[in-house]
């Protein structure tokens, strides 16, 4: 099964909250949901989703001022799903970090089309390439699918979460710091023993031989890179 991309929605409107989730069911995303801006960041720091789709008319707290909050996590993408028309909104929600501006009323297929674009973007813009293929492992980063000899592997969320650091920058070093921070954006308290813990059951779902790992490759003191073969290949 591959690891569906979690998208926070935010609105307090059940009936539209009712009606993106259906539709991110229906396009095999993983749907959360806050009704408020508290219930919003209480969801943002304990699921971490990958989008966050946000209302601007929240009751406790104009969304506005969440963009810039949640945008503090790193590779978190916002956008905003407002009834709010008026170019200056459309501006200032932008200016503030948000990534795409939907207006109210919306179709359904047309969010999912911005949701793939939010997605992809979250991908490319690193300058990496969504498809990687590495001997007998193949890592579909727009898909979340990986696969070993053709078989899928599962991955837990912050298993996936640290592949898709390295992933997205093939050959280069990720810190220590750079991937505690994608994985446990809100831990003051970040122990690296933690992160060797995701990187050994990786190792152990994706190396041929995990004692001697060719694929995740480790640099002491500072980090990891993921090492491609001379004969892999990418595709954009």
């Amino acid at each position: 099964m591959k690891n569906r991309p979690k998208v926070l929605v935010v609105d307090d409107e059940p009936q539209i909250r009712r009606l993106i989730l259906a539709a991110l069911g229906r396009a095999d995303y993983l749907g959360i949901e806050a009704q408020n801006a508290r219930e919003a960041m209480a969801m943002l720091r304990d699921q971490q989703p990958e989008v966050v789709l946000l209302d601007l008319g929240l009751p406790d707290r104009d969304g506005l001022e969440l963009v810039p909050l949640i945008k503090q996590n790193p590779g978190v993408t916002v956008i905003v799903v407002s009834a709010r028309d008026a170019t200056d909104e459309k501006v200032a929600a932008l200016d503030l970090g948000a990534d795409d501006y939907l207006t109210k009323p919306f179709d359904t297929d047309e969010l999912l089309a911005r949701l793939r674009v939010a997605l992809r973007n979250r991908v490319t813009r690193t300058g990496g390439s969504p498809l990687l293929t590495a001997g007998d492992v193949s890592i579909d980063l727009l898909d979340r699918l990986i696969t070993r000899n053709g078989d899928e592997v599962h991955l837990t969320p912050k298993e996936f979460a640290i592949l898709e650091q390295l992933a997205a920058m093939p050959g280069r070093v990720i810190t220590h710091k750079q991937m505690m921070s994608a994985v446990w954006p809100r831990q003051t308290e970040q122990r690296v023993e933690y992160l060797r813990v995701l990187i050994r059951s990786l190792r152990q779902k994706l190396e041929a031989d995990p004692q001697n790992p060719q694929l995740i490759c480790n640099e002491p003191g500072i980090g990891y890179r993921l090492r491609l073969p001379a004969a892999a290949s990418t595709n954009s």
